[in-house]
């Protein structure tokens, strides 16, 4: 294509790309980076420009990984208020909580957290990108957020000029060691053509939870994280960064839990403990989720990993052959995070950025199917 050319089709497309080297990402909801992780591990091309994250010691956690100056840390409806939504965006990435319409709990359609999808569209509309992409749970598309969002794109709506298409993809199709299904919207702007979903590259051979943690030592290297690092950020004083892989750590255990562990075979669950070892709700309830007090087995991928995977009561998080739940070092390698990857918080805090991410090598995914059309 001709320089007068490509510049005149910029002009018409009311696009300014800086460099063909540069693809300038806007990260919302951000977390602790995981799509942002995705997106640079897929190509050194993709530069974000800004990240919002409300929650203090993931967004302290993304500036640690990505740069300092990089992350608004506060409710992106105040960072639409104080802040100038950068100009010359290609992408805007990001997954807005989804609480509300979760399978998981209590779903309530009202929660306030499923209407931040408005905020989302509002910096679409301020940033102009050529592509957008939002990540939620797979119920979304059930959601009224949903219907919103298909009538925004319509005649006269706030996203007149972009459409998306959307569909369900599973991490461990596209390489990560994990079983995690995740509505993914793909919009782009109508002069633009819809750059498609990515194409499976795993689904036969997937990797497995071996494959991602069977080098980890089996003893862990202590319980408490690494003592007198401090980060500051955002005017509070938080314990970090660590690498991923200084957060090889368990925790202490009452004696009836490793009992119950150790009574646990492979592949077992809460349905393999001898009567004297059920908890008196277990003892009543012989039906159920397979999944409470289970070993991941060695030869699959995992299953999803939430926010609380430290606890065995919450899920299929034993070791495969360890007495003990995975550490959040292990939680992290299911996911995909890169050792590069810095973390900030207390455990819980981290573990909750670790469960809330995006598993890295989906994003990744995502990221090199936009590159083919950018």
């Amino acid at each position: 294509m001709s320089g007068a050319v490509e510049e005149g089709m910029q002009s018409r497309l009311g696009f300014q790309i800086m460099s063909k080297e540069t693809i300038r990402v806007l990260d919302l909801f951000a977390g602790a980076g995981g799509l942002s992780a995705g997106f640079h591990a897929a190509s050194d091309r993709f530069e974000t420009v800004r990240a919002v994250e409300m929650d203090l010691a993931a967004a302290a956690s993304y500036e640690a990984t990505f740069g300092k100056g990089l992350t608004y840390a506060g409710r992106i409806q105040d960072w639409l208020l104080e802040e100038d939504v950068p100009s010359n965006v290609d992408v805007i990435v990001g997954g807005p909580p989804c609480q509300g319409f979760s399978t998981l709990g209590k779903q309530d359609s009202e929660d306030v957290r499923n209407t931040l999808w408005e905020e989302y569209a509002t910096t679409i509309v301020r940033a102009q990108p050529k592509y957008f992409v939002v990540e939620n749970v797979a119920a979304f598309a059930k959601s009224r957020q949903f219907e919103d969002f298909q009538d925004a794109v319509k005649p006269g709506g706030i996203l007149e000029h972009y459409d998306f298409q959307h569909t369900v993809l599973n991490a461990a199709d596209f390489g990560a060691p994990q079983a995690r299904k995740r509505a993914v919207v793909i919009g782009h702007h109508r002069d633009l053509d819809f750059p498609g979903f990515p194409t499976p590259t795993s689904r036969k051979a997937p990797r497995t939870v071996f494959d991602a943690i069977g080098s980890v030592p089996q003893a862990v290297e202590g319980i408490d994280l690494p003592y007198g690092r401090e980060y500051e950020f955002g005017g509070k004083t938080f314990a970090g960064p660590f690498s991923a892989r200084e957060l090889h750590l368990g925790r202490n255990y009452r004696q009836i839990s490793l009992d119950r562990f150790a009574a646990i075979p492979a592949g077992g669950n809460r349905f393999s403990l001898p009567t004297d070892l059920l908890a008196p709700c277990w003892v009543k309830h012989q039906t159920g989720s397979g999944d409470v007090m289970g070993r991941l087995r060695w030869n699959r991928p995992s299953v999803t990993i939430r926010t609380e995977f430290f606890k065995p009561e919450k899920g299929r998080y034993l070791h495969p052959v360890a007495d003990r739940a995975i550490t959040h070092y292990e939680a992290a390698l299911l996911q995909g995070f890169p050792e590069t990857h810095k973390f900030v918080g207390s455990k819980t805090a981290i573990a909750r950025q670790i469960g809330n991410a995006v598993p890295i090598p989906l994003g990744a995914a995502i990221a090199s199917q936009l590159l083919k059309h950018l």
